[in-house]
């Protein structure tokens, strides 16, 4: 029986990572169930106080920003990361991986949460979100996405850098911080039936930005007969009203190295760009 391709040769699947074919020439786009053209927010935009932001525990602490504002969409655009920010192995996407449909449009089977049938439509948020690549929700301003494809290692990220709002982002971050208490491990079913054991928990980022989450997200079991394991990094870090996430990974597993530079090199255009500045070039 003939596995799925890791990545599928076409940018066709509906609604998802590249419907613009844009990897950087200024396709933002929120999630694939959310519109891929978000508004830009006016070039020049009023100040706020910073205030408190969510950290990975979920605790307050001082946002280093000392004021925040929307991005405008040139400054998004201006503010995604590139391939040689990753390394030589990392090249502009093809196409949408196929375990993207295989198996993250999955179920979770409910019987696995006995005392707490709410548990299990906070995992299912977390499955459905990934597979609509919206897990900080639906942008509020500018948004842009690139991705790339890491062929040495079978690998695929998807970026995205885009204006929440301050409350939307602290809310999410906060939501995230609780998904491997509350998702520990459970069993997802995808469309045709095979089951997967599914295991979510933290990672540790680069102390960037004002707050940050990462996680890991497993899927063992089956995929049309065949063993099959599935490996996501997710990493999402606030500067401001605005944040980048990404995930990284595949069936041949993630490079956390590679998430952990795409964070770095993320929050410094990010931060750069907010601050008025163009972004420094990548060295080496």
């Amino acid at each position: 029986m003939n596995r799925p391709s890791c990545l599928l040769a076409s940018a066709l699947t509906a609604g998802m990572l590249f419907s613009t074919a844009a990897c950087s020439n200024g396709g933002g786009d929120g999630s694939v169930s959310g519109p891929t053209d978000a508004p830009a927010s006016p070039a020049t935009a009023s100040t706020v106080p910073a205030s408190p932001v969510v950290e990975e525990s979920g605790a307050a602490s001082p946002s280093p920003s000392a004021s925040v504002r929307e991005l405008t969409k040139t400054e998004a655009q201006s503010a995604l990361i590139t391939n040689s920010d990753l390394g030589a192995q990392w090249e502009e996407s093809k196409g949408v991986a196929a375990w993207n449909d295989a198996l993250l449009k999955s179920k979770v089977d409910e019987a696995d949460f006995i005392t707490d049938k709410a548990n299990a439509k906070q995992c299912q948020k977390l499955l459905d979100g990934l597979h609509a690549e919206n897990l900080l929700g639906k942008p509020q301003g500018a948004s842009a996405v690139t991705g790339f494809d890491d062929s040495d290692n079978d690998a695929q990220m998807r970026y995205e850098v885009a204006s929440y709002g301050k409350s939307s982002l602290d809310a999410q971050l906060k939501w995230l911080s609780t998904l491997p208490d509350i998702c520990d491990q459970f069993t997802a079913v995808n469309g045709t039936g095979d089951r997967q054991t599914v295991q979510v928990v933290s990672t540790v980022l680069p102390d960037v930005g004002d707050a940050r989450q990462g996680l890991r997200v497993t899927m063992s079991g089956e995929l049309e007969g065949d063993p099959e394991t599935l490996t996501l990094d997710f990493a999402a870090v606030q500067v401001g009203d605005s944040a980048l996430s990404l995930t990284n990974g595949g069936l041949s597993g993630t490079e956390h190295q590679s998430t952990d530079q795409a964070v770095k090199a993320g929050t410094n255009r990010l931060t750069d760009v907010l601050a008025g500045k163009s972004p420094a070039p990548t060295q080496g």
